[in-house]
């Protein structure tokens, strides 16, 4: 990595090594719009010394770097063929590092979930980031506004009249037009503006506000992400933005000029491109992979095998009590508990994981030969990566089994 007082000039050499690697490969050299620096701060801290895997303190959450770059490319190379845009979403790794490795490989901006994570990323240097859920309390929007004057390509979600009200008020005030999309019940039930008339008088009021400009619609079907097997997952998906592309006709018919529809996720990247109408896909779990998204199924595989895992927690055996079973240093504060779907154990089998406890997961052989014994480090693959993400620090890249930096995990509990 090329780091410069701290910061990082993504398109030198950069994350991708020579220039003969997959990136370069997919983009050819970046441009010089495209280059992206990030601030200091929030660049990779360089080791003093490499370390192996094997010299890691434990739990450490590691990321292998080539799969992590052979899945950025596979999904950047699938949206350039289908001719859509990506959002990749920064709730997934929490990192200005990882953004800007999206926006090197031609996404048009990211996603963030909460108003923190945007701080996050605009101020490493971060632009056209869309805040997806709602922003409601007077202290947010103020942190939004003031955002927004440093970052046009602010573009924030708006599901109710009342709340563009505020935003209109409070754009106004602070001399800036404000970016927004109108964000649409999927069927989710959980945000957004009932489908049809809602939606069109919820237009309404919000081209009545002077101080904020209605980019497009937000449609996000964020409960078929994990529906098990491809078929059924592309029939609900469909279904559900069918119903959104009917309420967007009807905002165009009444003379609204719909720029965007987002939506799409990565359980769901291959079905929404296919849409007509469907401008981004606001993926984020495909950089990394996880159990539970391995579970749902491909278009011929029973495992969602289109990305491989990429983010793993290593962790040491430190007890063995009883010879059936091994404890290892890694339990709840490690990885996500998720009553769906366990960590799994990277190139070892034979083993089944448990969680015991804060501090501790018990491992059961469930064959004769004892492949991990006292001392032994191993690589499990995380249950659900966005929250796993949220419980440490900083990444640990390594490359060919070596570690040389160390790239922090800037949005990390900025859940407000």
């Amino acid at each position: 990595m090329n780091t410069k007082s701290g910061s990082l000039t993504l398109s030198r050499r950069g994350f991708f090594g020579a220039a003969t690697g997959t990136a370069a490969w997919l983009a050819g050299p970046p441009s010089a719009a495209a280059r992206t620096e990030i601030a200091d701060g929030y660049g990779p801290v360089q080791l003093s010394t490499a370390k192996e895997l094997n010299e890691l303190d434990t739990p450490a959450l590691l990321i292998d770097v080539e799969v992590l770059e052979a899945n950025l490319a596979r999904m950047a190379r699938h949206a350039k063929e289908r001719g859509i845009a990506l959002r990749p979403h920064v709730k997934t790794h929490k990192c200005p590092i990882l953004a800007a490795m999206q926006i090197e490989l031609g996404a048009i901006g990211v996603c963030a979930a909460k108003v923190g994570e945007a701080e996050v990323m605009v101020d490493a240097g971060i632009n056209n980031v869309l805040i997806t859920s709602p922003v409601v309390t007077t202290e947010k929007i103020r942190r939004v506004i003031d955002l927004a004057k440093r970052s046009p390509g602010l573009q924030i979600v708006v599901d109710q009249a009342r709340t563009a009200g505020d935003f209109d008020e409070a754009a106004r005030a602070a001399g800036i037009v404000l970016r927004v999309l109108m964000a649409l019940d999927t069927g989710t039930r959980r945000t957004g503006i009932a489908l049809g008339q809602p939606a069109l008088d919820l237009a309404h009021a919000v081209t009545r506000c002077k101080g904020l400009q209605m980019d497009g619609l937000q449609a996000y079907a964020g409960h078929v992400m994990h529906v098990g097997g491809h078929a059924e997952r592309k029939k609900r998906s469909t279904d559900a933005l069918a119903a959104c592309l009917d309420t967007k006709h009807l905002l165009e018919k009444a003379g609204y000029d719909i720029g965007v529809f987002s939506g799409g996720g990565t359980g769901t990247f291959d079905i929404d491109s296919e849409i007509e109408g469907m401008t981004d896909l606001q993926v984020g779990s495909y950089l990394f992979m996880d159990v539970q998204y391995r579970a749902i199924g491909d278009v011929d595989s029973e495992v969602f095998d289109s990305f491989q895992p990429s983010l793993f927690v290593l962790a040491t055996a430190i007890s063995q009590p009883v010879p059936e079973l091994i404890t290892v240093d890694a339990g709840y504060k490690a990885f996500a508990n998720e009553p769906q779907a366990k960590p799994e154990f990277r190139k070892l089998d034979g083993m089944e994981y448990f969680y015991g406890g804060d501090e501790h997961g018990i491992v059961r052989f469930t064959g004769d030969a004892r492949p991990l014994r006292l001392g032994d480090k191993a690589e499990l693959l995380v249950s659900h990566c966005d929250p796993t993400v949220n419980l440490y620090d900083v990444f640990h890249p390594y490359r060919d089994g070596r570690v040389e930096e160390l790239w922090p995990i800037s949005a990390r509990g900025k859940s407000q």
